[in-house]
């Protein structure tokens, strides 16, 4: 059985996984990035809206406000330093009734709260100059919302990882592991059939949905610090023809959803192709599988808002699974990111539900988690 000692593992390469390790690489550490799958990025990160979020709907002074006001600034600076495709194209967020109308302004309060300065209140006349195929009583405006290449994304973090001296090591997927008496962690990872051994100095759990099974199969991590699981599928469905919008389209979320979901919303990607979702699912499983016959509710939450999308012009796209740590019926939860002075571990860091904003707040947590270790 093959051994290596080094000072920092990471299990995980999604893109959160990928900011870690670029910061920790980059702060002099010694760093290899574990991946289960056959090459990063290939679960959550690959399967969602690709939207760079303004930090709008999130409590004040969660993580997920504060780290994704700061990681949208750090992110648009960082696609335009290494030629990372996106655009800031902007978001409407969309009332239709006269309750919808009414939440506006405190959303637009609470994103005021999170540093988010740069929402403007539209009439519905105002809106629908913007986007002249929107039904709108009122909305409003982000300019500083935009959409990304995550794959673009995930290739400059690795690359800047790889150039700061970490190594990907995929098809790695860990059997069991144990902290040891002198603060290090025993960890084994099945490599297609041959067990590698890795001490490590330091572990950071950014695995998404398997974020708790990494955290259960290391002995000496405390079972109360791990949080319950649940998991919210999103289908896409994308609309063949030319978009009659150039930028997002979000309805005012539903109060009863607890942001579990935005709504169906319209996103584009960088061709201009529209797709609308996604929607939501509590699910025990992972399945990916689109359900065309779902579509007929997607007609239904869109035509809130644009009125005039045509019969049959809705095709089954992809769907993601976000990793919640808040289950059906609760209120929302914030990002469970918990370091040593929470569970009493030495030298680990372990990141629970982490979903949207995180493609946004990747670098901010990237740094944040850098910051949770030199301390």
């Amino acid at each position: 059985m093959e051994t290596f000692r080094l000072q920092t593992a990471v299990i995980g390469a999604g893109v959160v996984g990928l900011a870690i390790g670029r910061a920790l690489a980059q702060a002099g550490r010694e760093v290899m990035i574990f991946e289960a799958r056959g090459a990063f990025g290939e679960v959550a990160s690959a399967r969602n809206s690709e939207v760079i979020h303004a930090g709008i709907y999130y409590e004040p002074g969660s993580l997920k406000a504060r780290l994704c006001v700061s990681g949208k600034d750090q992110l648009y600076a960082y696609c335009v330093a290494r030629g990372v495709a996106h655009k800031r194209i902007g978001k409407l967020i969309v009332a239709n009734t006269d309750a919808e109308e009414a939440g506006l302004a405190p959303l637009m309060e609470r994103a005021l709260a999170n540093g988010v300065d740069d929402l403007e209140l539209l009439t519905g006349k105002a809106a629908t100059g913007r986007e002249s195929a929107l039904r709108a009583q009122a909305a409003l405006w982000s300019p500083s919302t935009g959409i990304i290449d995550s794959h673009e994304l995930m290739l400059a973090l690795f690359g800047d990882a790889e150039a700061a001296g970490a190594q990907l090591i995929c098809r790695s997927s860990l059997s069991h592991g144990r902290v040891l008496e002198d603060g290090a962690t025993e960890l084994f990872f099945d490599q297609g059939g041959e067990t590698v051994r890795i001490i490590a100095d330091q572990v950071i759990n950014t695995a998404g949905l398997g974020s708790q099974e990494v955290a259960q199969t290391i002995e000496g991590f405390p079972e109360t610090q791990i949080p319950r699981r649940y998991m919210s599928k999103g289908q896409y469905f994308s609309m063949t023809g030319k978009s009659p919008f150039s930028t997002l389209i979000y309805p005012m979320p539903h109060a009863a959803a607890h942001l579990a979901s935005l709504g169906i919303h319209l996103t584009l990607d960088l061709g201009g192709q529209a797709r609308f979702g996604p929607d939501h699912q509590w699910v025990e499983e992972e399945n990916y599988e689109v359900n065309a016959s779902d579509a007929a509710k997607i007609y239904e939450e869109v035509r809130r808002y644009y009125p005039d999308l045509k019969d049959n012009t809705l095709h089954a796209d992809y769907s993601g699974i976000r990793s919640k740590t808040q289950g059906p019926n609760d209120p929302p939860q914030d990002w469970v990111i918990r370091g040593p002075e929470t569970h009493g571990v030495a030298n680990h860091v372990h990141l629970f539900g982490i979903e949207s904003p995180g493609l946004t707040s990747c670098l901010a947590i990237g740094d944040y988690v850098a910051e949770m270790l030199r301390t």
